[in-house]
């Protein structure tokens, strides 16, 4: 099981800094987990998330691997740490979000969810039990409760229900998950979501009762689903007092580099996203002075790193010249190449943030976090 222990607080924000323990090794927060939906982080090698970039914990969805390769496939083959040869820890989503977001191929009732694969069209169902039971082969170390993750923006009525039925399917997700555990020594934690879409009451509301469940850790669904980015905030700041401030709070899919010290100024511990290595791909590198589209020309025959701050491969061994001509030819050494720096710059922030809460500087850390410009002049 996972727990968590507060090693630092910051006293005039609610940032803290800790320690997540987990059957594969313990984890410092406010951490960031790199985000490998099919059981791999896209362009990079577990070898070089484990020795380059010393990544102590991963995303793996559970959508996408229930229709492929299918969770008992992985089950026989060692469950995820075996079969994705990864010995640290690695948290599984409920496939929930994916299932909502294809709105066209899925029926919502108060028994779980009815869909159609992307993959073939095939139809299958995920219950709050039967997404336990998928993560149990899968073998993660951190489940989720399957939630129902609103569209923005919904009325207070729909947010009202939807809040409703994400409660119903987290106390059925529980006694099932509480059934299993009673049955088996597999040391796995879930989590439940807080739903209730930019509604800070029904926030509170869902909060409050998921509480009642005395999780390992909570988590907070729905964000980064086309609010603006204040209102993502507010919807955390509505939502951390009434969550138990000796677990930990995973702020789920986001966010952007100069987001991240805001979250955990509100009381966050965990977060994910996809923007580093999906930015990555697409031209958009991270550094310590804001972004780098490469492909502007006047990278054409810059010699300089991406970033002279950073000590990564890519910025250590290749300019942003080269990097602009592999981006241009479409080599995939370029998304490798820019996945590695993205991912370093998301997890150098991370240690910079708990450093500054460690030494009781967090407050001055962040008011220069939003003095630095979004793109590179």
């Amino acid at each position: 099981m996972a727990t968590f222990e507060v090693v630092a607080e910051c006293p005039e924000t609610r940032a803290r800094a800790g320690l997540l323990h987990t059957a594969h090794g313990s984890i410092e927060t406010p951490v960031f987990m790199p985000v490998g939906t099919q059981a791999t982080v896209k362009g990079l090698t577990q070898r070089d998330l484990a020795e380059e970039l010393d990544v102590r914990i991963l995303l793996a969805n559970t959508y996408h691997l229930y229709l492929r390769p299918g969770h008992e496939l992985i089950r026989r083959l060692g469950g995820l740490h075996g079969f994705m040869s990864w010995d640290r820890a690695i948290l599984t989503d409920s496939g929930g979000y994916q299932v909502f977001s294809l709105s066209d191929l899925r029926k919502i009732t108060d028994d779980g969810v009815t869909f159609q694969s992307h993959l073939d069209g095939d139809r299958h169902v995920f219950t709050p039990e039967s997404t336990i039971d998928v993560q149990m082969a899968l073998g993660s170390d951190i489940m989720m409760a399957l939630d129902e993750c609103p569209e923005y923006p919904v009325s207070h009525e729909y947010a009202r229900e939807s809040m409703h039925r994400t409660l119903a399917w987290a106390r059925a997700g529980f006694a099932h998950y509480r059934r299993r555990m009673a049955e088996r020594v597999a040391p796995q934690s879930l989590f439940p979501i807080v739903q209730g879409s930019m509604f800070a009451d029904l926030r509170r509301e869902c909060a409050g009762q998921l509480v009642e469940l005395q999780a390992d850790g909570y988590a907070l669904g729905g964000l980064s689903v086309g609010e603006p980015r204040p209102l993502s905030l507010e919807m955390v700041e509505a939502t951390e007092p009434v969550l138990p401030p000796d677990r930990p709070r995973y702020a789920m899919g986001v966010g952007m580099p100069e987001e991240l010290p805001e979250y955990v100024a509100r009381g966050v511990d965990m977060m994910d996203c996809v923007l580093p290595s999906r930015n990555a791909r697409n031209g958009c590198l991270f550094t310590s002075q804001g972004r780098v589209i490469i492909k502007h020309t006047r990278y054409k025959d810059d010699p300089r790193p991406v970033d002279e701050n950073c000590a990564c491969y890519t910025c250590r061994n290749h300019s942003r010249a080269y990097l602009r001509h592999l981006y241009q030819a479409g080599e995939i050494l370029y998304a490798v190449l820019a996945t590695r720096h993205n991912l370093r710059r998301y997890l150098d922030i991370m240690y910079e943030i708990r450093h500054a809460i460690l030494q009781g500087q967090f407050p001055k850390y962040l008011k220069a976090v939003r003095a630095v410009p979004v793109e590179v002049e």
